[in-house]
């Protein structure tokens, strides 16, 4: 049972990562310039690196069908630049996921494959895709929707240790990115994380650098550069799938599980035998 993934990010990783281990085939497919700042836990990395290699998964850069079942083979996850989504067409998975977490639709639509799964605000459940899952943090995270939509994006970021917009830092003006800090690192409030062409970029609270964009990527203003996680002692953090992360990656399966008992009969059969 194929399933092809649209988006690599750190959120989608999480989905990517429990489908795999679940023991479904993945395809991501994935933009040609990534903008994770999770990069150490955001599969969308090896478009950079070619490989990356998340808690014992490892994923790599492909660039044609040839690979794709080479990875396959390998028991590792390709990942293919693809913003349109042209494999789709190609391959005709059994499920889509659109775990992008863009806020809006970009071309995600209900007859790509027989199951059809969206992340996020932006989609409406029973007519884009079959389910829609909550990504806004507190109660109803990750909860599935039949019938309707998430919760709007409130552009707030979600509470970590007490803090909110406070640990989220973000361009005041275009350019070049050039890092001083890395993943990891121990920040005091006002250092300097990194430039945007000439324009020094400060740490907003003290904590652990969790992300940071790539050195080199181009930004916009008001850009997503960094994220600081204003607990010091969660160091391992900064390298494994978060709570929230994993906690999408349960929701979709469910919902592939879901949507697999409804079919029944012959449809059902196809995945889980003639008794089904």
């Amino acid at each position: 049972m194929l399933i092809i993934v649209r988006g690599a990010g750190d959120l989608a990783t999480g989905v990517i990562y429990r489908l795999y281990k679940s023991g479904f085939k993945i395809l991501a497919l994935e933009a040609e310039k990534p903008s994770a700042i999770r990069r150490s836990v955001a599969f969308s990395e090896c478009i950079y690196t070619i490989e990356q290699n998340i808690e014992g998964v490892k994923a790599k850069k492909v660039n044609n069908l040839k690979e794709i079942e080479e990875c396959w083979q390998k028991k590792e996850i390709p990942i293919v630049v693809d913003p349109k989504a042209q494999y789709i067409d190609i391959l005709k998975p059994d499920i889509v996921v659109d775990a992008i977490i863009a806020k809006k639709n970009y071309g995600t639509n209900i007859k790509m494959a027989p199951i059809t799964i969206a992340l996020g605000p932006g989609f409406i459940a029973g007519k884009d895709v079959n389910i829609v899952i909550e990504t806004m943090r507190g109660h109803n995270l990750g909860r599935l929707i039949f019938e309707g939509e998430a919760l709007a994006n409130t552009g707030e970021p979600g509470e970590i240790g007490g803090v909110t917009k406070e640990r989220v830092i973000y361009s005041n003006n275009e350019g070049t990115f050039k890092a001083i800090k890395k993943i990891g690192d121990f920040i005091k409030k006002d250092e300097i994380l990194g430039y945007v062409e000439n324009t020094p970029i400060y740490a907003t609270i003290d904590g652990l650098l969790r992300g940071i964009i790539s050195d080199g990527y181009v930004v916009k203003s008001k850009f997503k550069i960094a994220d600081i996680d204003p607990r010091l002692n969660q160091y391992d953090n900064c390298f494994t799938i978060s709570d929230k992360a994993r906690s999408l990656g349960g929701s979709v399966l469910e919902g592939i599980l879901s949507e697999l008992q409804k079919m029944g009969g012959k449809n059902g059969s196809k995945y889980f035998g003639e008794d089904f």
